[in-house]
């Protein structure tokens, strides 16, 4: 038989006040941080507390105070892409890093069905938490209705056409596609297509427009080809269309390094050289860049800054400061390397 030892009883401001030889009330004004406390006193109580081991009752204290000292972090992805994508990582890391220095705790939501959008939904009303960060927010994506509704402090990474004046940090996407699109024509490419992915969020549109803007007349529809992820198996099922539709091609912009990684899958599958017979390039500067043979020409996207800019909104609204109206802009160079 085991025997399962007794818990132990939590400590308590008393006992530290026992320990100390001082007041309860000038315990719970070292322990909160408050002045007026001798500094022969506040050593006495801060020796009680590690001896005793008191532990302070955070969850109380919020309670009065209405906070939850806790900050979502929204993604609106499938399982599978929150895990895969380094984006997403690098801004959770970017977010979390800054959460943490200012006594946060982050706490992780993925959206993956309309009964995720309605879980977490009723989790934001509860007052779980304080803020939100939310990223790959849709065109109308119902997360942007509750946080209205609920005025919860959030940052949005990115910059959905509905968001009306709601914080937000992003890139501009349209911008940086087309100077990558405009470098890969640099190239002597004249036959040049795009695996557009994601066209539902404004990352996916706004880099499809930026390649549509490059090429201006020289665009052909039927050189896009659509998919729904940013997502390697994505990426070589884009590629596969474009060599069938025109297989003198001879330059694909990816919407993003995993789909740039694919469609080099495919154009080796189809006997096809990068970048002898095809350059491609793609979007991120990911560790799906360095993962590929040749390395991948891309955008630098700055996944820690974002996440720790939407951070620093969100403790800023919490902090009771205004935000910019138009956003927090990051700047995303071109690396080139040697797929084009």
């Amino acid at each position: 038989m085991v025997t399962v030892p007794a818990r132990r009883k939590r400590a308590t401001i008393h006992d530290v006040a026992v320990e100390a030889g001082v007041s309860r009330g000038t315990v719970s004004r070292v322990v909160n941080h408050e002045p007026y406390v001798s500094a022969e006193a506040r050593a006495a109580i801060e020796a009680a507390i590690e001896k005793v081991g008191y532990v302070p009752n955070n969850a109380a204290r919020n309670l009065v105070m209405q906070r939850s000292q806790a900050v979502g972090f929204i993604v609106h992805e499938p399982h599978s892409l929150f895990l895969d994508d380094p984006n997403i990582g690098g801004i959770l890391l970017g977010a979390n890093t800054v959460l943490s220095r200012a006594d946060y705790q982050m706490v992780s939501l993925v959206i993956d069905s309309q009964r995720d959008t309605d879980r977490v939904a009723r989790y934001l009303s509860g007052g779980f938490v304080d803020g939100v960060i939310i990223v790959s927010a849709r065109h109308e994506d119902p997360m942007i209705r509750v946080v209205e509704k609920l005025a919860l402090p959030a940052a949005f990474v990115g910059h959905p056409p509905d968001l009306r004046r709601l914080p937000f940090v992003g890139i501009d996407n349209r911008r940086s596609a087309r100077a990558i699109t405009e470098r890969l024509i640099g190239t002597g490419r004249s036959r040049i297509g795009m695996i557009a992915a994601a066209l539902d969020r404004d990352s996916g549109a706004d880099r499809l427009a930026g390649f549509t803007d490059a090429l201006g007349s020289r665009f052909e529809p039927n050189l896009v080809a659509r998919v729904p992820l940013y997502t390697y198996s994505d990426g070589a099922e884009g590629m596969r269309a474009l060599l069938a539709r025109d297989p003198g091609i001879d330059g694909v912009f990816a919407a993003s390094d995993a789909v740039a990684a694919g469609a080099l899958e495919a154009l080796r599958d189809a006997g096809r050289s990068v970048p002898g017979d095809v350059g491609i390039v793609g979007f991120d500067d990911s560790t799906w860049a360095l993962r590929t043979q040749p390395h991948l020409s891309t955008v630098h996207q700055p996944a820690f800054g974002l996440g720790a800019a939407a951070a620093e909104c969100v403790l800023g609204q919490l902090r009771g400061e205004e935000q910019p109206a138009d956003g927090i802009l990051l700047d995303t160079p071109i690396v080139w390397r040697d797929s084009a």
